[in-house]
């Protein structure tokens, strides 16, 4: 049964229950959510979408963006999520690779895009924003719109409004959708030249969510507040209550709305909870569940969950966009397993239909139900090549680094993934991550180690640090920050900009 499906049943079982709400408190009941999808699918379909037109999606997380997304897969479409801020090049070349023929966007991003003050003021800003309501499908002429919000200058004309799109009755599909028809295309990485891009199918989202739900009890009563999709269409379908915290939201308000909505469930990117932390303390008792995820969960964070929510299970999930989730492990197994000094970082055991092997040199492959289809333009893959390297203890993954971050220091191949959370977890450090600088002579590489954390932290770690490292893997040299610098929308370590800052 694909996602769009098992949403519409849940929703038909209980109408009058609240599914959403939404950033600034407004509440939206199942049975005004599947109401508002048909009316979307029937109104997208009486305008000309067609099965497997792409539809650049430039739409925040919101009620308005969960139903148009459901719209277009239940019509039939692919939500296409391209970021246009991502840089005018890189724009082009990921529209030149997904060539969709419908663009959805917020009308103040038409106008932002569109109008000459606005773009400049947006240019002064950093961000170079492309000119949406201009956008062409090669060899057929101008893209179809949508546009969410009230009209603005800017908003192209004939563009369709989406709450007339919303409104209205409208007939249910008359069949289910084939499962292996694509339904989301998620730009990942690449560069100009070769742009890359995650395709997921009904039938893969639809795996992916069905592990979420199997292994997080969710259901009636439950409150989940998160601006994650992956989340939050589990907790949809489990006829639960997902609530959406308002963009930008700053890291008190985000503990304020917890306790406000009787959340029971959060997922956050490790960092983001530190700041959450350093804000709330103390979470709501009402706290079950607290996800981490995105990003490796240090040893401290972790620590702090734990004391802030002492009456809820701190766990750690491990995914990728191409296969979510594939992993789980609770905060108590991975600090265990921190402290045994094995080295790595605990992943857990695979979910149930995830098939996890190592290659040769140790990467991790893996396979499964919830695998996408491919990257876009590329044949279909069976199984994913993580680029993680791990090992296994058991029937438990255990992380050892990316096959990228590999530093060469003479014979020996170092890891950082490898040590980072055993250096995290000592006394005073915060954060922890190694990086190369290479010597451009000897082709070796001098090892840095940078931390985040109070006192007088290098001295001490060249004391501790032989205790809990291997002997090759002690860093030349340590440096102290502030902070370690993060990039893109869930804050992963941006290890090139480390080096720079590292770098004499």
């Amino acid at each position: 049964m694909t996602l769009v499906r098992q949403m519409l049943d849940q929703a038909a079982r209980t109408p009058r229950a609240v599914a959403l709400v939404a950033g600034d408190g407004a509440q939206l009941t199942y049975g005004d959510l599947r109401k508002r999808v048909l009316a979307v699918r029937h109104g997208l379909l009486s305008h000309g979408l067609r099965e497997g037109d792409g539809v650049l999606f430039s739409v925040r997380p919101s009620p308005e963006a969960l139903v148009l997304a459901l719209g277009v897969v239940a019509a039939g479409g692919v939500v296409v999520f391209a970021d246009p801020g991502a840089g005018p090049e890189m724009f082009t070349a990921r529209l030149r690779l997904a060539r969709p023929r419908w663009s959805a966007a917020e009308s103040a991003l038409y106008a932002g895009s569109r109008l000459r003050p606005v773009r400049a003021y947006a240019r002064r800003r950093g961000l170079l924003l492309p000119n949406l309501a201009d956008l062409r499908v090669p060899g057929e002429g101008p893209m179809r719109h949508v546009h969410v919000g009230r009209r603005l200058p800017g908003v192209p004309r004939g563009s369709l409004a989406f709450a007339d799109l919303a409104r209205g009755d409208a007939p249910e599909p008359p069949r289910d959708a084939d499962p292996d028809a694509p339904a989301a295309v998620i730009f990942t990485s690449g560069t100009t030249a070769a742009p890359r891009a995650v395709v997921h199918t009904q039938g893969s989202l639809a795996a992916a969510l069905g592990l979420f739900r199997d292994v997080l009890p969710l259901g009636p009563g439950d409150v989940v507040h998160t601006d994650q999709l992956m989340l939050g269409l589990p907790t949809l379908i489990s006829g639960a209550r997902w609530s959406i915290p308002p963009l930008g939201c700053p890291p008190a308000r985000f503990a304020g709305l917890l306790r406000e909505r009787g959340a029971t469930h959060t997922f956050c990117v490790p960092v983001h909870l530190a700041e959450i932390l350093d804000a709330a303390p103390v979470l709501p008792a009402a706290l079950k569940y607290v996800l981490l995820g995105a990003a490796p969960a240090p040893a401290g964070i972790l620590r702090r969950a734990v004391e802030a929510a002492p009456s809820a299970r701190v766990l750690s999930v491990y995914a990728m966009t191409e296969i979510l989730p594939v992993a789980i492990a609770s905060a108590a197994d991975k600090l265990a397993h921190t402290a045994s000094g094995a080295g790595g970082d605990l992943l857990g055991v695979p979910l149930p239909g995830v098939g996890a092997r190592l290659a040769t040199d140790g990467e991790l492959l893996l396979s499964g139900p919830n695998l996408c289809r491919g990257y876009l333009g590329a044949e279909p893959l069976t199984e994913l090549p993580t680029g993680d390297l791990a090992r296994l203890d058991g029937d438990r993954l255990i992380l050892a680094g990316r096959k990228k971050d590999m530093l060469i220091r003479g014979k020996f191949n170092l890891y950082p993934g490898l040590y980072e959370p055993a250096i995290a977890a000592l006394p005073g450090v915060a954060e922890a991550a190694l990086v190369g600088v290479a010597d451009p002579e000897s082709g070796d590489e001098e090892v840095v180690l940078a931390v985040v954390g109070a006192g007088d932290l290098p001295a001490r770690l060249r004391r501790a640090l032989p205790r809990v490292i291997d002997h090759d893997a002690l860093p030349d040299r340590i440096v102290v920050l502030p902070e370690l610098p993060r990039s893109g929308r869930t804050r992963k370590l941006d290890r090139a900009r480390l080096r720079e800052l590292v770098t004499p």
